[in-house]
C-alpha cells in the first residue's frame, strides 16, 4: 500500500468518527459572523487558496462581503454565464464537475466505480415521487469550494413538491464519493420536483461537512432544520411556482452536489463534452430533449 491510499484511507476513515453535524453548525454560525477586518482577511485566504477568480463576481473587492455566507454565496456580473438559447437544449444548472451521469438502470443511480444506490432512497422513499424516473436519466455535478454556488434552471418547469430528508454530513468530493457507499443517499438533502412540458425532473440539492446551509428561493432556508424526520411540502393551485430556464432555484452556503433526473425518454443525449471529471459552467448546453412539447 502506498503513501497516498494511507493518507486517503485515513481521511475516510476520520470522516466517520467526526461530529460532523455540530462541526458543520459551528462553521455555519462562524460563517454567518460580521466580523470586519478578520471576515476580509478569512475571504482573502479562501480566495488564495482555491484560487476563485473574482474578475466573474458583481462585487470583486473581498472587503465588500461583510460575511462569509455573502461572499461564499455571490452573485455573478450580468452575462457572464450566457443561457444556451436552442428551446431543445437544457442548461446547465450549476458551475462545477460532472461527477457521474447517464441512465437510471433498475431504479439505481451510478455514485462512482462499483458503487451505486436507490433513487428511491435519494428521493425520501417516496413511491409517488420516484416511479416518474424509472428508467429515465440523471447526471451527478460536484460544486468544489471555488465554484459559483447558486443553482439554475435548466429548463422551464412547475414546482410540484419539495422534501428534506435529514441523514449525514459526509464530504461529497470525489475521494468520498469513491470509497463511501450510498453517499448521496445518505447525507442530508433537498429534493425539488418539478413538471415540464417535456417531462418529469427532480433536482436534489445535497449536503455535505461544513455546508451552512440549502436554500430554495421559495422557501428560504431549509437546512439545517430540527426536524428529525422526512418533510413533504406539495405545491398545486394558487402555491403552484413556475420558474424559467435559467432562473435561480437556490444555493448552498459552502460547496455540495447537485443530482439531476429526467424522466424515461425525456432526453435524446447529455452534451457530447459531458463526462466524468469534465467542467461544468451554468448556462452551458446540458442535454438535447427528445422532441417537441
Amino acid at each position: 500500500m502506498n503513501i497516498m491510499s494511507i493518507t486517503d484511507n485515513l481521511k475516510i476513515a476520520g470522516q466517520y468518527c467526526l461530529p460532523k453535524h455540530a462541526l458543520s453548525r459551528l462553521l455555519g454560525k462562524l460563517a454567518a459572523a460580521q466580523a470586519g477586518n478578520l471576515t476580509t482577511k478569512v475571504i482573502e485566504a479562501f480566495i488564495k487558496q482555491y484560487q476563485v477568480d473574482m474578475s466573474e463576481a458583481l462585487h470583486e473587492d473581498p472587503a465588500f462581503y461583510k460575511s462569509f455566507n455573502a461572499f461564499f454565496t455571490r452573485e455573478l456580473k450580468p452575462g457572464i454565464r450566457p443561457l444556451v438559447d436552442d428551446p431543445m437544449t437544457l442548461a446547465l444548472p450549476v458551475d462545477g464537475t460532472v461527477s457521474q451521469l447517464g441512465p437510471i438502470q433498475q431504479g439505481r443511480i451510478i455514485q462512482a466505480k462499483g458503487h451505486d444506490y436507490s433513487a428511491r432512497e435519494l428521493l425520501g422513499g417516496y413511491e409517488d415521487l420516484v416511479a416518474p424516473f424509472k428508467d429515465g436519466d440523471f447526471a451527478t455535478i460536484y460544486l468544489a469550494p471555488k465554484d459559483y454556488h447558486r443553482i439554475h434552471m435548466p429548463l422551464d418547469g412547475v414546482l410540484e413538491s419539495m422534501v428534506f430528508v435529514p441523514g449525514d454530513l459526509f464530504s461529497v468530493n470525489p475521494l468520498t464519493a469513491e470509497n463511501v457507499p450510498n453517499l448521496f443517499a445518505r447525507n442530508e438533502r433537498v429534493v425539488a420536483t418539478f413538471r415540464t412540458a417535456h417531462g418529469p425532473m427532480a433536482l436534489v440539492l445535497v449536503g455535505a461537512t461544513i455546508v451552512a446551509s440549502i436554500e430554495t428561493i421559495w422557501a428560504g432556508n431549509i437546512a439545517p432544520t430540527k426536524h428529525k424526520e422526512v418533510v413533504r411540502w406539495d405545491y398545486a393551485g394558487d402555491e403552484a411556482i413556475t420558474l424559467q430556464k435559467g432562473a435561480e432555484m437556490g444555493l448552498f452556503k459552502l460547496g455540495s452536489t447537485v443530482v439531476c433526473l429526467f424522466g424515461p425518454g425525456m432526453l435524446a443525449s447529455f452534451d457530447a463534452p459531458l463526462a466524468p471529471g469534465v467542467t461544468t459552467r451554468m448556462g452551458q448546453p446540458f442535454a438535447k430533449l427528445a422532441n417537441d412539447a
